[in-house]
């Protein structure tokens, strides 16, 4: 048997993909998150390198100014 799942909503703990009873802030699954990442070995140089690569055109899309019309608005 398969547990509900929840889409969430606006100021909704849930997150979408959990199950119906566990919530954003569920102090188990925080810790279980903690053990994972404690028990990871470190990045290397390389890894943070593609990790940065992957992510700057995310960031940098982030940072543009608005456009002109934007800005006459």
């Amino acid at each position: 048997m398969t547990d509900k799942q929840t889409t969430g909503t606006a100021g909704d703990t849930t997150v979408p993909g959990r199950p119906a009873y566990a919530t954003h802030g569920d102090a188990a699954y925080w810790a279980r998150v903690r053990r994972i990442v404690d028990a990871a070995p470190p990045l290397s140089d390389e890894q943070r390198a593609t990790i940065r690569a992957a992510l700057a055109p995310a960031v940098t899309a982030l940072r543009q100014p608005a456009s002109t019309k934007e800005k006459a608005a």
